[in-house]
């Protein structure tokens, strides 16, 4: 197995700039992997793939404004992006400008002071601040959009899932944007039921990987939760025959390191902490038995996890048709149901 194994070429046209409005009007690429058969949809159809007593896990996070800039005491700017929150005042970043040495000091705009108190790997560091910057990053903060996306947001909300709670992700759950209030409503009148996890979404799970072989790739942890109630809302589903459809790859990840814990009879127990996770193919899948995801990045460590729940050949060859439907990429594009 090859990295070069899951690229495929895309026409910068297909890469979606701006939401579906609304947002359940996104399309839909329904994928059965017995057959390899394809069907075309709107995602506000999906409940024609759901059945009463299934069960959709959606992550809960909430992204926030985690692009911040900062000076130097010469005055020169940096840009700190806020990765993963270690305690009240100390997180992993991101820091794009020179000279961030052990011991450097930035202020941010409103006058926040933080340091570096270790570097890390590449432009990372642990950056320490004076005080609790969520305080800060209303006036401070900015939505830390995707590199492809070149359009500006109107509605910073549209980077949110209507069930966003948690906060603490640096990007969205994508595939969760495609589901309105009204439709999460009339799945459940439909018998579908809903769970919520939470895993703060890092943006390494974007990253291509560079190595030639995937295997040695090393995937950076993420924080989730899966709480005692949903552990045991899943275990019963699968008691009683429903399916666990995991809404985007992060609920993926979260349900199959809970099911990588779980002992007897259990599919999946209770979870809460650091999670690096890395599927490829190969694995074999214990908690998800569908997924609603978005299609992704070439040679990402998302992409590899779609081939190790459908096949290679046949992911690369979906991702051709949806190419040639017309069908949008990434973040803002739209969506896949692979059961």
């Amino acid at each position: 197995m090859k990295t070069s194994d899951f690229n495929y070429l895309l026409p910068e046209s297909s890469i979606a700039q701006i939401p579906a409005e609304p947002r359940d009007s996104s399309r839909l690429l329904v994928l059965k992997r017995s057959t390899g058969q394809v069907e075309h949809r709107i995602f506000r159809e999906i409940g024609a793939y759901l059945h009463s007593g299934d069960l959709l896990v959606l992550n809960q996070t909430r992204v926030i404004p985690a692009r911040i800039y900062a000076h130097k005491t010469t005055g020169s700017r940096i840009e700190l992006l806020l990765l993963r929150r270690e305690d009240d005042r100390t997180w992993e970043c991101l820091v794009g400008g020179k000279g961030m040495i052990l011991g450097k000091r930035v202020t941010l705009q409103d006058g926040l002071s933080a340091e570096i108190v270790e570097v890390l790997e590449g432009s990372r560091r642990r950056v320490r601040f004076d005080e609790p910057v969520e305080a800060h990053l209303s006036q401070d903060g900015q939505m830390p959009l995707p590199p492809y996306i070149h359009e500006k947001l109107s509605d910073q909300e549209r980077y949110q899932t209507v069930y966003s709670k948690i906060p603490g992700s640096a990007a969205a759950p994508t595939a969760g944007l495609h589901f309105t209030s009204r439709l999460l409503e009339e799945l459940q009148s439909q018998g579908v039921q809903l769970a919520t996890v939470t895993l703060h979404v890092g943006l390494d799970t974007f990253a291509p990987v560079i190595e030639a072989d995937p295997a040695e790739h090393k995937i950076h942890t993420e924080w989730c939760e899966l709480t005692l109630d949903v552990a045991e809302k899943i275990n019963q589903t699968k008691r009683s025959g429903g399916r666990v459809i995991a809404v985007g790859t992060t609920s993926v990840r979260t349900l199959e390191s809970a099911a990588a814990k779980a002992t007897g009879s259990d599919v999946v127990t209770a979870l809460a902490g650091p999670t690096s996770i890395y599927i490829l193919p190969g694995y074999k899948y214990k908690a998800v038995d569908a997924m609603i995801t978005n299609f992704h990045l070439p040679k990402s460590t998302l992409i590899m996890l779609v081939s190790a729940f459908a096949g290679r050949e046949t992911v690369l060859q979906t991702y051709l048709s949806a190419i040639q439907n017309g069908y949008r990429f990434f973040s803002f594009g739209d969506a896949m149901f692979i059961e």
